[in-house]
Protein backbone atom coordinates (compact mmCIF):
# COMPACT_ATOMS: atom_id res chain seq x y z
CA UNK A 1 0.00 0.00 0.00
CA UNK A 2 1.87 3.27 -0.87
CA UNK A 3 1.49 5.73 1.29
CA UNK A 4 1.50 9.66 -0.27
CA UNK A 5 4.49 11.90 1.05
CA UNK A 6 3.08 15.31 2.92
CA UNK A 7 4.46 18.03 1.65
CA UNK A 8 4.51 20.84 3.85
CA UNK A 9 5.74 24.53 2.49
CA UNK A 10 8.00 26.68 5.11
CA UNK A 11 8.86 30.39 4.20
CA UNK A 12 11.98 31.34 4.16
CA UNK A 13 12.95 32.58 6.94
CA UNK A 14 12.19 29.27 8.71
CA UNK A 15 14.93 28.13 5.61
CA UNK A 16 17.50 30.34 6.90
CA UNK A 17 17.25 29.01 10.55
CA UNK A 18 17.58 25.34 9.28
CA UNK A 19 20.64 25.80 7.52
CA UNK A 20 23.09 26.11 9.94
CA UNK A 21 21.48 22.23 11.33
CA UNK A 22 25.09 19.79 11.49
CA UNK A 23 24.82 16.53 9.66
CA UNK A 24 26.69 13.32 9.19
CA UNK A 25 28.47 12.09 5.49
CA UNK A 26 25.04 10.47 4.41
CA UNK A 27 22.58 12.89 5.53
CA UNK A 28 24.59 15.30 4.61
CA UNK A 29 24.54 14.32 0.60
CA UNK A 30 20.96 13.08 1.03
CA UNK A 31 19.69 16.68 2.45
CA UNK A 32 21.65 18.47 -0.08
CA UNK A 33 19.84 17.17 -2.80
CA UNK A 34 16.41 17.62 -1.15
CA UNK A 35 17.42 21.19 -0.85
CA UNK A 36 18.09 21.91 -4.19
CA UNK A 37 14.58 21.17 -4.31
CA UNK A 38 13.79 23.01 -1.79
CA UNK A 39 15.64 25.93 -3.10
CA UNK A 40 13.92 25.80 -6.73
CA UNK A 41 10.89 24.44 -5.95
CA UNK A 42 10.29 26.52 -2.39
CA UNK A 43 9.37 23.14 -0.10
CA UNK A 44 11.06 20.75 1.95
CA UNK A 45 9.74 17.07 3.02
CA UNK A 46 8.42 17.08 6.82
CA UNK A 47 11.51 13.96 7.90
CA UNK A 48 13.94 16.71 6.97
CA UNK A 49 12.41 19.84 8.98
CA UNK A 50 12.42 17.30 12.21
CA UNK A 51 15.76 16.02 11.93
CA UNK A 52 16.87 19.69 11.53
CA UNK A 53 14.98 20.91 14.67
CA UNK A 54 16.38 18.27 16.93
CA UNK A 55 20.49 19.10 15.53
CA UNK A 56 19.19 22.14 15.89
CA UNK A 57 18.09 22.06 19.34
CA UNK A 58 21.03 20.13 20.56
CA UNK A 59 23.72 22.52 18.50
CA UNK A 60 22.38 25.02 20.64
CA UNK A 61 22.53 23.33 24.39
CA UNK A 62 26.08 22.41 22.65
CA UNK A 63 27.06 26.58 22.65
CA UNK A 64 25.20 27.24 25.73
CA UNK A 65 27.19 24.69 27.37
CA UNK A 66 30.59 25.57 26.01
CA UNK A 67 29.89 29.50 26.72
CA UNK A 68 28.88 28.82 30.41
CA UNK A 69 32.66 26.72 30.94
CA UNK A 70 34.35 28.61 29.03
CA UNK A 71 35.87 31.38 31.33
CA UNK A 72 36.99 28.21 34.07
CA UNK A 73 39.65 26.60 32.27
CA UNK A 74 39.07 23.51 33.31
CA UNK A 75 38.27 20.23 30.87
CA UNK A 76 38.31 16.25 31.62
CA UNK A 77 40.38 14.01 31.03
CA UNK A 78 39.71 10.07 29.80
CA UNK A 79 39.63 9.12 32.91
CA UNK A 80 37.27 11.30 34.12
CA UNK A 81 40.32 14.12 36.15
CA UNK A 82 39.91 17.77 36.19
CA UNK A 83 42.17 19.26 34.20
CA UNK A 84 43.82 22.61 34.90
CA UNK A 85 44.16 24.29 31.72
CA UNK A 86 44.73 27.75 31.01
CA UNK A 87 42.29 30.46 29.60
CA UNK A 88 41.05 29.82 25.39
CA UNK A 89 42.28 32.61 23.93
CA UNK A 90 38.91 32.49 21.73
CA UNK A 91 36.39 32.16 24.93
CA UNK A 92 34.55 35.57 26.26
CA UNK A 93 37.61 36.06 29.04
CA UNK A 94 40.06 35.42 26.09
CA UNK A 95 38.87 38.32 24.37
CA UNK A 96 38.45 40.95 27.57
CA UNK A 97 42.65 40.50 28.02
CA UNK A 98 42.97 40.58 24.26
CA UNK A 99 43.60 44.26 23.13
CA UNK A 100 43.15 43.36 19.64
CA UNK A 101 40.56 44.57 17.16
CA UNK A 102 37.38 42.94 18.10
CA UNK A 103 35.83 44.16 14.62
CA UNK A 104 37.74 41.58 12.61
CA UNK A 105 39.09 43.83 10.39
CA UNK A 106 42.86 45.37 10.39
CA UNK A 107 46.00 43.79 10.76
CA UNK A 108 45.43 42.66 13.93
CA UNK A 109 47.27 45.20 16.05
CA UNK A 110 46.69 47.10 19.69
CA UNK A 111 43.89 49.00 19.14
CA UNK A 112 45.05 52.95 19.12
CA UNK A 113 48.63 51.87 18.75
CA UNK A 114 48.84 50.75 22.63
CA UNK A 115 47.83 54.04 23.76
CA UNK A 116 44.70 52.76 24.79
CA UNK A 117 43.69 51.19 27.92
CA UNK A 118 43.19 52.40 31.47
CA UNK A 119 46.47 54.04 33.30
CA UNK A 120 47.82 54.89 29.70
CA UNK A 121 48.66 58.53 29.01
CA UNK A 122 49.52 57.83 25.12
CA UNK A 123 51.93 56.17 22.90
CA UNK A 124 55.90 56.05 24.32
CA UNK A 125 57.80 59.04 23.60
CA UNK A 126 54.36 61.52 22.98
CA UNK A 127 55.14 65.09 24.20
CA UNK A 128 51.95 67.26 25.04
CA UNK A 129 52.53 70.89 24.47
CA UNK A 130 51.25 73.17 26.34
CA UNK A 131 47.54 73.67 26.52
CA UNK A 132 46.11 76.87 25.53
CA UNK A 133 43.76 78.85 27.79
CA UNK A 134 40.06 78.98 26.17
CA UNK A 135 38.61 82.06 26.99
CA UNK A 136 35.18 80.44 25.93
CA UNK A 137 35.28 77.87 28.90
CA UNK A 138 32.97 78.74 31.62
CA UNK A 139 35.60 78.14 34.19
CA UNK A 140 37.84 80.83 32.64
CA UNK A 141 39.16 83.29 34.77
CA UNK A 142 40.95 86.87 33.91
CA UNK A 143 42.52 87.01 37.09
CA UNK A 144 44.32 83.67 36.60
CA UNK A 145 46.96 85.10 33.71
CA UNK A 146 48.14 88.10 35.96
CA UNK A 147 48.63 85.81 39.03
CA UNK A 148 52.23 85.77 40.35
CA UNK A 149 53.10 82.78 42.30
CA UNK A 150 55.68 83.18 44.91
CA UNK A 151 57.52 80.69 47.66
CA UNK A 152 56.44 81.45 50.87
CA UNK A 153 59.12 81.31 53.28
CA UNK A 154 57.70 80.29 57.17
CA UNK A 155 59.01 82.50 60.32
CA UNK A 156 61.47 81.12 62.19
CA UNK A 157 61.38 80.15 66.07
CA UNK A 158 63.42 80.46 68.67
CA UNK A 159 64.79 76.52 68.39
CA UNK A 160 64.97 76.68 64.18
CA UNK A 161 66.15 80.36 65.14
CA UNK A 162 69.18 79.54 67.18
CA UNK A 163 70.02 76.13 65.47
CA UNK A 164 70.33 78.22 61.72
CA UNK A 165 72.11 81.34 62.63
CA UNK A 166 74.33 79.67 64.96
CA UNK A 167 76.75 78.09 62.09
CA UNK A 168 76.21 81.46 59.75
CA UNK A 169 78.09 83.52 62.70
CA UNK A 170 80.74 81.07 63.73
CA UNK A 171 81.40 81.06 59.84
CA UNK A 172 81.46 84.81 59.87
CA UNK A 173 84.33 84.84 62.68
CA UNK A 174 86.39 83.13 60.03
CA UNK A 175 85.82 84.91 56.46
CA UNK A 176 84.56 88.21 58.29
CA UNK A 177 82.38 89.53 55.28
CA UNK A 178 79.23 91.29 56.90
CA UNK A 179 77.91 91.88 53.69
CA UNK A 180 77.57 88.13 53.28
CA UNK A 181 75.80 87.78 56.69
CA UNK A 182 73.51 90.28 55.52
CA UNK A 183 72.52 88.14 52.16
CA UNK A 184 71.96 85.04 54.34
CA UNK A 185 69.93 86.56 56.56
CA UNK A 186 67.69 88.07 54.13
CA UNK A 187 67.00 85.30 52.67
CA UNK A 188 64.98 84.08 56.16
CA UNK A 189 61.86 84.96 57.45
CA UNK A 190 63.14 86.19 60.89
CA UNK A 191 59.83 87.72 61.90
CA UNK A 192 59.60 89.06 65.42
CA UNK A 193 63.13 86.97 65.91
CA UNK A 194 65.05 89.58 64.44
CA UNK A 195 66.09 91.48 67.86
CA UNK A 196 68.04 88.00 68.87
CA UNK A 197 70.47 88.42 66.16
CA UNK A 198 72.90 90.65 68.19
CA UNK A 199 71.57 88.60 71.24
CA UNK A 200 73.43 85.77 69.55
CA UNK A 201 76.45 87.45 67.96
CA UNK A 202 77.42 89.31 72.02
CA UNK A 203 76.42 85.46 72.89
CA UNK A 204 78.83 83.47 70.89
CA UNK A 205 81.52 86.42 71.47
CA UNK A 206 81.86 86.17 75.20
CA UNK A 207 83.30 82.46 74.65
CA UNK A 208 85.55 83.97 71.69
CA UNK A 209 88.41 85.89 71.76
CA UNK A 210 89.14 89.97 71.44
CA UNK A 211 89.07 89.76 67.68
CA UNK A 212 85.52 87.98 67.41
CA UNK A 213 84.26 90.28 69.91
CA UNK A 214 85.76 93.02 67.40
CA UNK A 215 83.92 91.79 64.57
CA UNK A 216 80.49 91.09 66.15
CA UNK A 217 80.48 94.81 66.76
CA UNK A 218 81.26 95.33 63.03
CA UNK A 219 78.65 92.91 62.24
CA UNK A 220 75.96 94.55 64.26
CA UNK A 221 76.65 97.65 63.40
CA UNK A 222 76.15 96.88 59.32
CA UNK A 223 73.45 95.32 60.39
CA UNK A 224 71.65 98.07 61.47
CA UNK A 225 69.10 99.52 58.88
CA UNK A 226 69.57 96.92 56.89
CA UNK A 227 68.43 93.36 58.59
CA UNK A 228 67.40 95.44 61.88
CA UNK A 229 66.58 98.74 63.42
CA UNK A 230 67.75 100.75 66.09
CA UNK A 231 64.81 99.56 68.30
CA UNK A 232 65.72 96.00 68.04
CA UNK A 233 69.23 96.71 68.98
CA UNK A 234 68.04 98.23 72.27
CA UNK A 235 65.70 95.29 72.76
CA UNK A 236 68.65 93.41 71.86
CA UNK A 237 70.91 94.80 74.56
CA UNK A 238 67.87 95.15 77.01
CA UNK A 239 67.51 90.90 76.98
CA UNK A 240 71.54 90.93 77.26
CA UNK A 241 71.29 92.31 80.65
CA UNK A 242 68.48 90.54 81.92
CA UNK A 243 69.98 87.87 81.02
CA UNK A 244 73.59 88.49 82.79
CA UNK A 245 72.94 86.44 85.66
CA UNK A 246 73.16 83.15 83.02
CA UNK A 247 75.80 84.62 81.18
CA UNK A 248 78.35 85.04 83.83
CA UNK A 249 78.27 80.92 84.21
CA UNK A 250 80.21 80.24 81.16
CA UNK A 251 82.06 84.03 81.32
CA UNK A 252 82.66 85.24 84.34
CA UNK A 253 83.90 88.20 82.46
CA UNK A 254 80.29 88.54 80.82
CA UNK A 255 79.36 91.94 82.73
CA UNK A 256 82.41 93.67 81.60
CA UNK A 257 82.25 92.94 78.17
CA UNK A 258 78.18 93.85 77.76
CA UNK A 259 79.49 96.84 78.92
CA UNK A 260 81.90 97.53 76.35
CA UNK A 261 79.24 96.40 73.58
CA UNK A 262 77.13 98.77 74.86
CA UNK A 263 79.71 101.64 74.76
CA UNK A 264 80.74 100.82 71.33
CA UNK A 265 77.46 100.76 70.01
CA UNK A 266 77.02 104.14 71.49
CA UNK A 267 80.16 104.95 69.64
CA UNK A 268 79.18 103.74 66.30
CA UNK A 269 75.48 105.51 66.54
CA UNK A 270 73.50 102.81 66.95
CA UNK A 271 72.63 102.72 69.97
CA UNK A 272 70.87 106.24 71.56
CA UNK A 273 73.29 108.09 73.99
CA UNK A 274 70.40 108.40 76.78
CA UNK A 275 70.32 104.23 76.77
CA UNK A 276 72.55 104.05 80.14
CA UNK A 277 70.58 107.29 81.63
CA UNK A 278 67.16 105.22 81.47
CA UNK A 279 68.28 102.47 83.15
CA UNK A 280 69.94 104.85 86.57
CA UNK A 281 68.02 103.82 89.50
CA UNK A 282 65.57 101.03 88.15
CA UNK A 283 68.33 98.43 87.88
CA UNK A 284 68.56 95.70 90.46
CA UNK A 285 70.68 92.84 89.06
CA UNK A 286 74.54 93.29 90.87
CA UNK A 287 75.78 92.25 87.00
CA UNK A 288 73.50 94.57 84.92
CA UNK A 289 74.74 97.36 87.45
CA UNK A 290 78.58 96.44 86.58
CA UNK A 291 77.62 96.58 83.18
CA UNK A 292 76.38 99.62 83.00
CA UNK A 293 79.09 101.02 85.06
CA UNK A 294 81.85 100.12 82.93
CA UNK A 295 79.91 101.36 79.63
CA UNK A 296 79.56 105.03 81.37
CA UNK A 297 82.90 104.55 82.41
CA UNK A 298 84.12 103.92 78.32
CA UNK A 299 82.03 106.95 77.04
CA UNK A 300 83.39 109.14 79.65
CA UNK A 301 86.46 108.66 78.69
CA UNK A 302 85.62 109.06 74.82
CA UNK A 303 84.99 112.36 74.96
CA UNK A 304 81.70 112.90 74.56
CA UNK A 305 80.77 109.85 73.13
CA UNK A 306 82.78 109.50 69.90
CA UNK A 307 83.58 106.02 67.90
CA UNK A 308 85.33 103.72 70.59
CA UNK A 309 87.39 101.91 67.68
CA UNK A 310 90.27 100.81 70.50
CA UNK A 311 87.91 99.19 72.90
CA UNK A 312 88.37 95.50 71.85
CA UNK A 313 91.89 96.59 70.72
CA UNK A 314 93.70 96.17 67.80
CA UNK A 315 93.48 92.28 67.29
CA UNK A 316 96.01 89.48 66.30
CA UNK A 317 98.33 90.58 63.34
CA UNK A 318 97.14 94.05 63.22
CA UNK A 319 98.66 95.42 65.73
CA UNK A 320 102.10 97.52 65.83
CA UNK A 321 105.09 95.31 66.86
CA UNK A 322 106.25 98.21 69.31
CA UNK A 323 102.81 97.52 71.12
CA UNK A 324 103.34 93.85 70.82
CA UNK A 325 106.84 94.21 72.50
CA UNK A 326 105.36 96.61 75.31
CA UNK A 327 102.47 94.14 76.37
CA UNK A 328 105.41 90.96 76.35
CA UNK A 329 107.09 93.01 78.37
CA UNK A 330 104.90 93.82 80.51
CA UNK A 331 103.39 90.17 81.02
CA UNK A 332 106.33 88.80 81.74
CA UNK A 333 106.94 91.71 84.71
CA UNK A 334 103.56 91.08 86.08
CA UNK A 335 104.32 87.14 86.08
CA UNK A 336 107.78 87.32 88.10
CA UNK A 337 105.77 89.76 90.41
CA UNK A 338 102.81 87.17 90.96
CA UNK A 339 104.31 84.01 89.91
CA UNK A 340 100.82 83.28 88.55
CA UNK A 341 102.08 81.07 85.62
CA UNK A 342 98.22 80.48 84.35
CA UNK A 343 97.26 84.04 84.46
CA UNK A 344 100.68 84.73 82.27
CA UNK A 345 99.20 82.11 79.63
CA UNK A 346 96.27 83.70 79.47
CA UNK A 347 97.40 86.84 78.49
CA UNK A 348 99.86 85.52 76.18
CA UNK A 349 96.70 83.85 74.30
CA UNK A 350 94.76 86.96 74.19
CA UNK A 351 97.19 88.84 72.41
CA UNK A 352 96.59 86.56 69.40
CA UNK A 353 100.01 86.75 68.01
CA UNK A 354 101.36 82.94 67.66
CA UNK A 355 103.65 83.79 64.97
CA UNK A 356 105.35 86.22 67.45
CA UNK A 357 105.54 83.82 70.41
CA UNK A 358 109.34 83.77 70.06
CA UNK A 359 109.49 87.08 71.08
CA UNK A 360 108.53 86.11 74.82
CA UNK A 361 111.14 83.15 74.86
CA UNK A 362 113.60 85.83 73.91
CA UNK A 363 112.53 88.44 76.30
CA UNK A 364 112.63 85.95 79.01
CA UNK A 365 116.46 85.01 78.22
CA UNK A 366 117.48 88.41 78.89
CA UNK A 367 115.90 88.81 81.81
CA UNK A 368 117.37 85.74 82.90
CA UNK A 369 120.73 86.83 82.04
CA UNK A 370 120.37 90.69 83.43
CA UNK A 371 119.10 88.72 86.54
CA UNK A 372 121.40 88.13 89.59
CA UNK A 373 119.22 85.93 92.04
CA UNK A 374 118.08 82.43 91.53
CA UNK A 375 114.62 83.34 92.09
CA UNK A 376 114.27 84.69 88.37
CA UNK A 377 115.59 81.95 86.77
CA UNK A 378 113.58 79.31 88.18
CA UNK A 379 110.35 81.29 87.71
CA UNK A 380 111.35 81.47 83.49
CA UNK A 381 112.44 78.29 83.10
CA UNK A 382 108.91 76.78 85.02
CA UNK A 383 107.18 79.50 82.39
CA UNK A 384 109.10 77.99 79.73
CA UNK A 385 108.54 74.90 80.13
CA UNK A 386 104.79 75.06 80.78
CA UNK A 387 104.05 76.98 77.78
CA UNK A 388 105.93 74.00 76.10
CA UNK A 389 104.12 70.96 77.35
CA UNK A 390 100.55 73.02 76.79
CA UNK A 391 101.76 73.52 73.53
CA UNK A 392 101.26 77.63 73.27
CA UNK A 393 104.36 78.07 72.23
CA UNK A 394 105.68 75.62 68.65
CA UNK A 395 108.59 74.14 68.25
CA UNK A 396 109.49 76.50 65.45
CA UNK A 397 108.97 79.70 68.04
CA UNK A 398 111.08 78.09 70.81
CA UNK A 399 113.95 77.91 68.72
CA UNK A 400 113.33 81.05 67.05
CA UNK A 401 113.73 82.97 70.56
CA UNK A 402 116.66 80.35 71.51
CA UNK A 403 118.77 81.75 68.15
CA UNK A 404 117.90 84.78 68.56
CA UNK A 405 119.75 84.91 72.07
CA UNK A 406 122.65 83.13 70.39
CA UNK A 407 122.83 85.70 67.91
CA UNK A 408 122.71 89.00 69.71
CA UNK A 409 125.00 87.31 73.27
CA UNK A 410 128.32 89.36 72.05
CA UNK A 411 125.89 92.97 72.49
CA UNK A 412 124.26 91.06 75.50
CA UNK A 413 128.21 90.38 77.30
CA UNK A 414 129.21 94.00 76.77
CA UNK A 415 126.27 95.38 79.48
CA UNK A 416 126.50 92.02 81.63
CA UNK A 417 129.94 90.55 81.64
CA UNK A 418 128.98 86.74 83.03
CA UNK A 419 126.32 86.33 80.10
CA UNK A 420 127.90 83.44 78.55
CA UNK A 421 128.28 81.28 81.60
CA UNK A 422 124.73 81.99 82.67
CA UNK A 423 123.48 81.31 79.43
CA UNK A 424 125.06 77.99 79.47
CA UNK A 425 124.01 77.00 82.69
CA UNK A 426 120.21 77.84 81.49
CA UNK A 427 120.53 76.27 78.30
CA UNK A 428 121.68 73.03 80.08
CA UNK A 429 118.74 73.61 82.21
CA UNK A 430 116.35 73.36 79.63
CA UNK A 431 117.46 70.87 77.42
CA UNK A 432 117.57 68.33 80.81
CA UNK A 433 113.83 69.64 81.49
CA UNK A 434 113.18 68.90 77.64
CA UNK A 435 112.06 72.04 76.00
CA UNK A 436 115.10 72.22 73.41
CA UNK A 437 116.79 69.55 71.71
CA UNK A 438 120.27 68.47 71.97
CA UNK A 439 121.21 70.08 68.15
CA UNK A 440 119.60 73.48 69.29
CA UNK A 441 121.67 73.02 72.86
CA UNK A 442 125.00 72.86 70.46
CA UNK A 443 124.70 75.86 68.77
CA UNK A 444 124.65 77.84 72.53
CA UNK A 445 128.17 79.93 71.84
CA UNK A 446 130.93 79.82 74.58
CA UNK A 447 133.16 82.38 75.93
CA UNK A 448 136.82 81.68 74.47
CA UNK A 449 139.44 82.70 76.93
CA UNK A 450 142.94 85.45 75.62
CA UNK A 451 145.71 83.65 74.07
CA UNK A 452 149.62 84.61 74.67
CA UNK A 453 152.54 84.35 73.07
CA UNK A 454 153.52 81.95 74.82
CA UNK A 455 150.87 79.47 73.56
CA UNK A 456 152.28 80.07 69.58
CA UNK A 457 149.50 82.38 69.08
CA UNK A 458 152.39 85.10 67.15
CA UNK A 459 151.30 87.46 69.17
CA UNK A 460 147.19 87.89 68.11
CA UNK A 461 144.64 88.02 70.16
CA UNK A 462 141.76 85.11 69.47
CA UNK A 463 138.47 86.63 68.91
CA UNK A 464 135.69 85.22 71.02
CA UNK A 465 134.10 82.03 69.57
CA UNK A 466 130.36 82.03 68.40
Amino acid sequence: MEIEKEHIYITPTELENLNDAPFSGDEENGVSEERKSEINGNWIPATSITEAKINAKAKRRLRKNSSRDSGRGDSVSENGETLKIGVVPTSPKGKLLDRRSRSGKGRGLPKKGGAGGKGVWGTPGQVYDVEEVDIKDPNYDDDQENCVYETVVLPLDERAFEKTLTPIIQEYFEHGDTNEVSEMLKNLNLGEMKYSVPVLAVSLALEGKASHREMTSKLISDLCGTVVSKTDVEKSFDRLLKELPELVLDSPRAPQLVGQFIARAVGDGILSSTYIDGYKGTVDCVQARAALDRATVLLSMSKGGKRIDSVWGAGGGQQPVKHLVKEIDMLLKEYLLSGDILEAERCLQELEVPHFHHELVYEAIVLVLESTGEKTFKMILDLLKTLWKSSVITVDQMKRGYERVYCEIPDINLDVPHSYSVLERFVEECFQAGIISKPLRDLCPSRGRKRFVSEGDGGRVKLESY
